[in-house]
């Protein structure tokens, strides 16, 4: 722990002085960050790292598993979080970041038992519908490594879900002000992984290729239609 804490000290002599025009930059013009993303709180899991960003870049949000409960009355961390971001903060561009050998879904892809943390147990059931996918739809000789990735990839697909019953973020949707992003960063080899919104599928994220997005921005309004188209 004193060797953590020691790195502050470098912070405040090296880190801070090589940065002090951004520092100061964002200290009296405020913050405008490109994206909000949601990942787990794990600590292998460091979203200005795997994003190269810099301060300023990127409003984050980590729990127990990239979790964003559906949208309801009782307040929480992540829904005040979301509804600042995009309502405030004006972020355009939202990110679910799973990743491999996630402690959270490896409690779900082995159906662990959790009545000692029951506040761990709640918060999970958040996940049940990405269990269900897998108990359902997968095949059942799966390899448990096999298992915990699909776990963790529908899980990202279930949580986007769920994104889109925030006031906030359905509101940005339709005008076509926001686009979500279902990501998966493979820790072994040291890949991210996007999801397609159109095939349903996650592939690599790679430098000069289209980016897998999971909704792109595009204006969606359901009755958006004329009564003289509607009737053709």
């Amino acid at each position: 722990m004193n060797e953590l804490i020691g790195r502050v000290f470098s912070f405040e002599k090296h880190v801070y002085p090589n940065q002090g025009t951004l520092y100061n930059k964002l200290a009296t013009e405020g913050q405008s960050p490109k994206a909000l993303m949601i990942s787990c709180a794990d600590s292998r899991i460091v979203p200005e790292h795997i994003m190269q960003a810099d301060p300023g870049d990127l409003f984050v949000c980590r729990n127990a598993g990239n979790i964003v409960p559906p949208h309801a009355s009782n307040l929480g961390g992540v829904t005040a979080t979301v509804e600042y971001a995009v309502m405030v903060l004006g972020v355009r561009d939202i990110i679910v970041c799973g990743h491999s050998d996630c402690g959270a879904m490896k409690a779900l892809a082995t159906d662990a038992d959790l009545s000692g943390m029951p506040n761990v147990g709640a918060w999970l059931r958040h996940s049940y519908g990405a269990q269900k996918v897998i108990k359902e739809n997968y095949p059942t000789d799966l390899s448990d490594a096999e298992k915990l990735r699909n776990m963790a990839l529908e899980n990202v697909v279930l949580q986007l879900s769920h994104l889109r019953t925030h006031p906030s973020v359905a509101s940005g949707i339709a005008r076509g002000d926001i686009a979500l992003h279902g990501w998966y960063v493979d820790i072994h080899a040291g890949q991210v992984l996007g999801l397609d919104g159109e095939t349903g599928r996650f592939s690599p994220l790679r430098e000069g290729e289209p980016l897998p997005v999971a909704l792109p921005q595009a204006r969606r309004l359901a009755g958006e239609v004329s009564l003289a188209e509607a009737a053709e």
